[in-house]
Formats: C-alpha cells, sequence, structure tokens
C-alpha cells in the first residue's frame, strides 16, 4: 500500500497534539544494572522512561492510513518493556514532555530488533519503513525565522492553530547499509535520517544506544538546533507491506552521557 507523504504528515500531526514532549552506541546488559548507571557520577536525567505503563504517552494516528501499528507494555520476570510492533501499517507514540535541547542533548536507549523489511530503503518513497525509529521534533522559534519564512509558519498557524515544528532527526535501524549515515528524508529536506544500525547483524540481541542531539543536528543541517524539542517513536510498515517489532528496554534524556567504551560512532 503506497501512502501520502508520511514526514510531512508526523511534522504536521506531532504538533497538533497540545504539550507533546544519541552518537554512540554500547555495549548490552542487564536491564536493572544498566539504567541505574544512567544516573551515576552527577549526571542529571530530565527524565527516565522505564515503560512500566503508556499514561506519558498518546498514540498518534495518520489520516488516511487506516492500520495502526500497535504499541503495549510487556513484563517479564519484574522488569516492563515497550513492544511495538506493525504489520503494513503506521502509527506513533508521542512524549508529553518537551525538553531543552541545548540543556540536555543526550539521548540514551536500550532496543532489540526483531527483523528488517526486505523492501525497505531509506532512499527511496516506497521505502520509507523502519522497524524502529525515534523523531526528535524542533520548535519552530520566531525569533529565528526569516521574513519569509515567518509568513508560511504563520499561515499553517491560521490553517491548523499551532506552528509546525521547525524540523527533525530521525534515529533509525536502517533496513540495509548506506554510503552515508545521515540522510536526507525522501518527502522533505527539514527532516534527517541517522543511521544508528543496519541490516540483520545485530537482530535479536540487546542494543544500547546513546546520541548527542546536538552534536547530529549541527552535523545534519550545518547551523544551530532551535532550543525546544519533544520526542516520538515509531514502527511503520505502510509502504513495504512487511512486519516488524521491537522491544524498547528504556529511553532517558540527560545532560551528559554514560561513560562507557564505544564500539562505534553515529555520523563517522
Amino acid at each position: 500500500m503506497m501512502r501520502m507523504s508520511l514526514f510531512p504528515l508526523v511534522i504536521l500531526c506531532l504538533f497538533l497534539f497540545p504539550s507533546l514532549y544519541q552518537g554512540s552506541v554500547c555495549a548490552s546488559g542487564d536491564k536493572g544494572k544498566m539504567a541505574a548507571k544512567g544516573r551515576e557520577r552527577g549526571r542529571k536525567v530530565l527524565f527516565h522512561e522505564d515503560f512500566d505503563t503508556l499514561s506519558r504517552w498518546k498514540p498518534l494516528y495518520f489520516p488516511k492510513i487506516e492500520k495502526h501499528s500497535i504499541y503495549k507494555v510487556m513484563k517479564k520476570d519484574g522488569t516492563s518493556y515497550l513492544q511495538a510492533e506493525s504489520s503494513a501499517s503506521a502509527s506513533a507514540l508521542v512524549s508529553e514532555t518537551p525538553f531543552d535541547v541545548y540543556r540536555y542533548p543526550w539521548l540514551r536507549f536500550r532496543i532489540l530488533v526483531r527483523n528488517v523489511y526486505k523492501r525497505g530503503d531509506a532512499e527511496k518513497k516506497s521505502g520509507d519503513d523502519y522497524p524502529f525509529r525515534i523523531y526528535v521534533m524542533f520548535k519552530y522559534d520566531p525569533s529565528r525565522a526569516g521574513f519569509w519564512e515567518k509568513v508560511k509558519y504563520k499561515s499553517a498557524k491560521l490553517i491548523y492553530g499551532k506552528y509546525p515544528p521547525y524540523a527533525s532527526l530521525n534515529y533509525i535501524w536502517a533496513n540495509k547499509r548506506h554510503e552515508k549515515t545521515i540522510l536526507t528524508s525522501t518527502y522533505t529536506d527539514r527532516a534527517k535520517m541517522v543511521i544508528i544500525d543496519y541490516g540483520k547483524k545485530d537482530l535479536g540481541v540487546w542494543k544500547e544506544f546513546q546520541v548527542n542531539i546536538l552534536k547530529d543536528y549541527r552535523q545534519a543541517f550545518g547551523k544551530e538546533p532551535p532550543r525546544i524539542a519533544q520526542l516520538a517513536i515509531m514502527n511503520d510498515s505502510d509502504n513495504t507491506g512487511e512486519s516488524s517489532l521491537f522491544l524498547m528496554d528504556f529511553l532517558e534524556v540527560a545532560d551528559r552521557p554514560v561513560e562507557k567504551e564505544a564500539k562505534a560512532s553515529v555520523g563517522k
């Protein structure tokens, strides 16, 4: 099933919600121990989501996409996880907490991805599906805008009641290897795709990632980002018509990284 341009829909829909609410790859380990380390050594953690409930998240559905991905809390041995499953579907979860990317530039999370899409391709609209992605959506700031940009955003606000976001970073598990680790969306140059992993090599194992939002934005767009950002999580497969599943152990936003030996770097 070919969808209408999903990125513009995501960008618009995320900011129609009231108050909607990174880079190196690190070694995996036990959930409790890893989550605890996020609060060590004087790090200031703005929020740490263990997914014991989804009450701090809102579902996001897209116009003309009738089949939705399924998000639910799974518990095993007293530990909770987010399970995200898609089957020729698309929808997202949106956090209700905005944050200042200059004060809290580090995004850290731990995931397990079951499979990738055979027809997935980050450089084609027909392949714009990912078994895992996190959106970092940057709020439009009128004080930083030029004249014509202000006119455009004011017009959008008159129609929709809110400003659409200025830009987004999308941290993705790509379906295959690409020459570059930061790609421009096939739908809009205001969305950049940052590849944190790809392909089948690491499927079925827990992996922890830390990414620096400020660093990646500067590398992707060549300028400073707006101050306020919001997060969304998605597993979508409406373009490829395939199925996938991922588990997320935890997600946190902090002022500095957890000091660990890095295995690889995003954006290099």
